[in-house]
């Protein structure tokens, strides 16, 4: 099982009220939502790894060379040294190294890697795997590594994590007409407003299903545009033609990259903490109290 981190702990952070507080009044409600998320996930999925893979990067330089745009408005503050800073609440922030500390005093592998995004970890991550891999985010981007032959799928939270969308390649073919690559090149055609892709102006998603279904994938639809003889519309032609210097870079930035290079890290779900007494304070600190117990039972059982 791999956790789209920072994915859970914003959903944590807004679906937990923010009254739940440390003793010294801090919000919490992120922490302690994410806990509860990760004991109900191992509880209903009882997995044997479970590896929380984090955004060392969340706007990759190398992304934002190809696509400028990439996640531009979520910048809060635009950092030379390093990755620019993510516009986050502010009660939010000081809640994410709490979460890690707590995270390695349980014994929880978790897996960050400079200049990469958790999607591109996950991505390198799964295609490693020698067995079936569940990953649960609340990012779309992820569906195209799903693949039914390998036992790949997404379990995106529909509710808090107690109702998962199993997402197979059954599901996308329902719902967008392609399986989990087609997914990848449907997302770039289509554009995506909320990481800053601008997609092929008049292609949206309907139109970008039909033309994979058509054409296969990209380069069978960029192939159609150089064909006269080929079923484009006039209008299709000449927005894909006007198009090909995005849709030269995109995909890179679009798709997870699959050969990160990853810290060692001992993936089994531990059954006792690492750190006890690390963990004794951080709890004591933070007033984890319920959720902290709770994960604690569930992987002892």
């Amino acid at each position: 099982m791999l956790l789209d981190t920072a994915s859970l702990y914003f959903r944590a952070y807004y679906g937990v009220p923010d009254s739940v507080k440390a003793p010294d009044g801090t919000p919490v409600n992120a922490v302690r939502g994410l806990l509860d998320f990760i004991a109900r996930l191992v509880q209903d999925r009882r997995p044997d790894d479970l590896v929380a893979c984090m955004d060392a990067d969340w706007r990759p330089a190398w992304r934002v060379g190809l696509i400028p745009s990439y996640k531009a408005h979520r910048v809060a503050v635009e950092t030379e040294a390093g990755p620019d800073e993510e516009e986050v609440p502010d009660t939010l922030s000081p809640q994410v190294p709490v979460i890690e500390a707590v995270l390695d005093a349980l014994g929880i592998a978790r897996v960050g890697v400079a200049g990469y995004e958790a999607d591109d970890v996950i991505g390198t991550l799964t295609g490693r795997a020698a067995g079936p891999v569940d990953i649960v985010t609340g990012d779309r981007d992820l569906y195209q590594l799903v693949d039914d032959a390998r036992g790949v799928r997404v379990l995106y939270p529909l509710k808090g994590v107690g109702t998962l969308q199993v997402t197979d390649e059954a599901w996308l073919r329902g719902k967008y007409g392609v399986d989990g690559p087609g997914y990848a090149d449907l997302a770039l055609l289509r554009g995506d407003p909320s990481d800053g892709l601008p997609g092929v102006p008049g292609i949206g998603e309907k139109t970008a299903a039909k033309l994979l279904d058509t054409y296969g994938d990209l380069a069978g639809i960029m192939a159609a545009v150089d064909d006269p003889a080929s079923g484009l519309t006039p209008a299709q032609r000449r927005r894909l033609d006007e198009a090909r210097g995005y849709v030269a870079v995109a995909p890179k930035v679009v798709r997870v990259a699959g050969d990160v290079p990853l810290p060692e890290h001992d993936p089994a779900l531990p059954s006792e903490p690492r750190d006890p007494a690390g963990l004794e304070a951080l709890a004591a600190r933070w007033g984890l109290g319920g959720s902290l117990d709770r994960l604690l039972a569930t992987l002892r059982d």
